[in-house]
Order: C-alpha cells, then structure tokens, then sequence
C-alpha cells in the first residue's frame, strides 16, 4: 500500500524543498521506498534525469536524498521564466511550448492529466511519496485551475502538512490565516503544521504553539531549528546569489557575472566551498573587479536578452579589458553562446527572429534550434587530462574555427571551445566542477590551490544530518500515520 502527503508553505522559501529533501532520506533510512513530487515548478535551475528529460532541481536533490534516480515523473510541469511575463513550459520533462504567464493560467488545467500520471506512476513503485507544494495555499485567487497546491491535493485525494517559516515573523499569523481564509474542503486536507527555521529557545515558543493548535484544530508536528549545512545544499532561488562574496579568504578571485535570466548555478556550489578561491558575484551596476583572474558567464535561460543585459551593465568593456590584462574566462552553456562572434535565432526562440552580435572572445557562431539537448556526460577535460561528469541542457548548436581545440572530449566528440591565446574557454558541460580531480587540476592551472573536498561525500554527509536533524525535532510517526493511501 502506497501512502502519500503534501507539504505546503505559507509562503515561498519557507523550507519546504529543503524538509522534504530531509524527510526523503530520514524514511529511506528507516527502510521506506520513497519517492520525492512537485506537481508544478517554476526554476531556472535544472537537471537532468535518468529518462532523458529534465526537472527543477530541489526535486533531483530529493531524489539523492531517496537513494533513487531522478525521473521526469518527479516533477512533470516545470516552467521555466524566459521573461518578466513569459516561461517555457515543460511538460514530463519535456518542452512544450513558451507562453505568457496570462495563457498559462487561462489554460494550465490542460496540464492535470501529465500530473495525475506522473504521480501514479511514481505511488506504483514506492511505499511512500512525499509532495512539494508551490508558493502557498493561501493564493486563493490562483485557486480556480491550481495544479500545484490544492488543486492537485484534491485530484490525488492526497492530505496536507502546512510549513510556516518563523525566522522571517508573522507565522503565527501566516499559519492561522492561512487555515482561516481556506474553503473548508481545502481546509480539511490539513491535517497538522509545522514550525521551520527557528532560532533560540523552543519553550519561548509554547504559548504560539498551543495557540495554533487550538485555533487549527491540528498538531503541531515539531519545531524545526535553523540547519546551517543547509548551505552546502544547492540552492533553487537566485536570491541567493545576491551574497556578493562566497569566501572572502581565497587570494585567487573567481568573478561570476549575475545575470538576469542566470541558470543551473549550482554549478558554482563546489567552487564556493574552496578555500582556495574567492567567488564573487559581479551585481548589476558594478563593475568586474581588476584583480579578478578568471570571469564566468554562467549559463541563462535566455540568452539573448541576457547578452544584451550584460552590455548594457558595460561588462562587454570590462571583459575585453580583462583579458588584455591577461586574465581567463569561461563560458558555461549560454554563456559559452555570448562568447562568440554571432548568435543567430532564425525561428525567433528567445524572440523576434533575426541574428544578434555576440562578444567576439571566441571564433565561434551559434544557432539556437528548437530541438533541445538534454543529456548526462562523462568526459575528459584536455588541457588537465582530467575526468569529469556533468549534463548538457540547452538549445542551439556552436561552430567555428575555435572549435578545434575544446575544453572537453566526451565519448569521442568535441565540447566547446578555447581561443588561440588559451585565454577565453567555452563549453555546453554543467556541473562538471562537481568532479573533484577536474576540479583539484582547474584551480591549480589559475594558481589556486584545492582543498581536500570530496564534493559528493558531502552532499551525502549533510542529507544525513539533515536527516537525523528532523528525527529530533519532527514527530516522524505522527507525519507517517497522516499520509494517507492513494
């Protein structure tokens, strides 16, 4: 019998990602077949699964933490923000379409059979399934046509567990309002809350707890502390990007230019964890740092219109002044694309069609194509002979003459491409500074020294100790005997 129950929050970044994660490998220690599931995500932040498609990627991080490989079933609508008011759509994993937030939500129910799918087939092949909600409950005026809270609770018949964050204030409030102003059919499928991200003394809580209790007619499934490893975790949101300085006591400085539409940036988790290096990231309106040896354009979501922004922020200028000083530059997926002298967009992709000029730091030309490549890599990096493991996910092809020297040979292709100076490097390869030799042999070619991080090991390490940290502070057995079987 396959049990099932949904964590909702009263708000964004409450920690519902970061709980499920937790309790995904809390019950897989306790010999539970888990399955992590959003119905609906919106993230910039992507990975790719085992059946060639992709999801957000809090859901594969919860998928690790299940000791299970992430599926498109995971996470079957994921949108994708392209603009203000505009998102790819993919749909079990695949892309569907590009549209505006306003025919999205005219027409988004279209999407409930591809949920109600996925989400069988996960319940098929596991004791337990642990379900994300979206932004909260309490957005009644997204209520009509919802795929990612309620409305998908009520199609599963799957009940609920509402997270309030009470480090940003108000939970109270946000928990007892959020019950309040629920329809009582949504209500109902509460069945208790819980308590994230405090600090201090829990007993100073008591009074706000009981309260609760007695004003939801629910429990109170524990008071969870602030988990500081929490950092060593990817993160989903951008917002943590805005930390200008990763590690202020390298004295090698790695500069990462922050991009509008910037993606799958967690592809700079393992250099931030370096003590060898400095990451910072270049905010709008500030300048590239002179004593930076080495500028990443990091991948985007749009690449056009993020080039565009980066000339507009003059980073053009202080790039080609970087490099006249001698310095290094790497460009990763759609930041590889803006290195190159054209970018061409023939069935207006990222918008109107028509070609744009690049940054001319690389020979290369490319064409973004509808077709999009998604797929894991084991490769070898040339100019250190190093293996490395990463995924591409992107549309468009890249050539040209600098193509003839690559950053990475992968199952006997080419990827990427580095000029003649050896100066400005380019490559489709995300994730691949997760690869600890590549890594290790990287940073020693910009004068850095490594330090002796396993990357995955602890990654592993920090999902156990979040683990037992919710064993200490959740009421497990409660949580189990609310989900229900579906």
């Amino acid at each position: 019998m396959t049990r099932a129950i949904m964590l909702m929050g009263t708000g964004s970044d409450v920690g519902k990602s970061l709980i499920v994660a937790g309790l995904c490998r809390a019950f897989t220690l306790r010999g539970l077949k888990v399955r992590p599931f959003k119905p609906q995500n919106m993230s910039n932040n992507a990975a790719v699964t085992s059946d060639g498609g992709e999801i957000g990627r809090a859901q594969a991080l919860q998928a690790r933490a299940a000791k299970a490989a992430p599926t498109v079933h995971m996470n079957p609508v994921l949108l994708k923000p392209e603009t203000t008011t505009g998102a790819q759509v993919i749909v079990q994993g695949q892309r569907q379409a590009s549209m505006s937030a306003r025919d999205y939500f005219r027409s988004r129910m279209q999407f409930m059979p591809a949920v109600i799918d996925s989400f069988r087939r996960l319940a098929s092949e596991c004791d337990l399934v642990l379900v994300e909600g979206a932004g909260s409950p309490g957005e009644i005026n997204l209520r009509h046509g919802d795929l990612a809270n309620m409305g998908f609770a009520q199609a599963a018949s799957v009940p609920a567990i509402l997270v309030g964050d009470i480090h940003r204030g108000g939970v109270i409030a946000s928990i007892a309002g959020t019950f309040d102003i629920l329809p009582p059919e949504d209500r109902a499928r509460l069945k208790a809350f819980l308590i994230n991200k405090f600090h201090g003394d829990p007993e100073l809580f008591s009074e706000g707890r009981s309260f609760l209790e007695t004003r939801t007619a629910t429990p109170c499934l524990g008071i969870v502390p602030h988990f500081s490893e929490a950092r060593n975790l990817p993160a989903e949101d951008a917002v943590a990007l805005e930390e200008t300085v990763a590690n202020h006591s390298g004295n090698c400085m790695i500069s990462v230019l922050r991009l509008p539409r910037i993606a799958n940036f967690d592809d700079l988790d393992p250099l931030r964890l370096e003590q060898g290096v400095t990451v910072h990231f270049v905010q709008p309106g500030t300048p590239i740092p002179a004593e930076t040896r080495l500028v990443i354009i990091p991948g985007s979501k749009s690449t056009i219109s993020d080039l565009a922004a980066l000339k507009a922020q003059g980073w053009d200028i202080d790039l080609k002044a970087h490099v006249r000083r001698g310095g290094l530059v790497l460009g990763v997926c759609g930041g590889y694309q803006m290195l190159g002298k054209m970018v061409h967009d023939p069935e207006g992709l990222e918008g109107a069609a028509g070609s744009v000029e690049g940054l001319g730091l690389l020979n290369v030309d490319t064409t973004l194509l509808p077709d999009k490549t998604l797929t894991r890599i084991s490769g070898t990096h040339i100019a250190t002979g190093t293996h490395l493991d990463g995924y591409e996910i992107h549309l468009g092809k890249t050539a040209g003459p600098d193509c003839a020297r690559p950053f990475a040979v992968i199952g006997g292709s080419p990827d990427g491409a580095m000029s003649a100076s050896g100066q400005v490097m380019g490559t489709y390869l995300h994730g691949c500074f997760g690869s600890d030799a590549f890594r290790a042999a990287y940073l020693a070619s910009l004068g850095a020294a490594a330090s002796s991080l396993r990357f995955d090991d602890l990654i592993e390490r920090t999902l156990d100790g979040l683990a037992a940290h919710l064993e200490s502070h959740i009421d497990l057995d409660l949580l189990l005997s609310l989900a229900e079987p579906v």
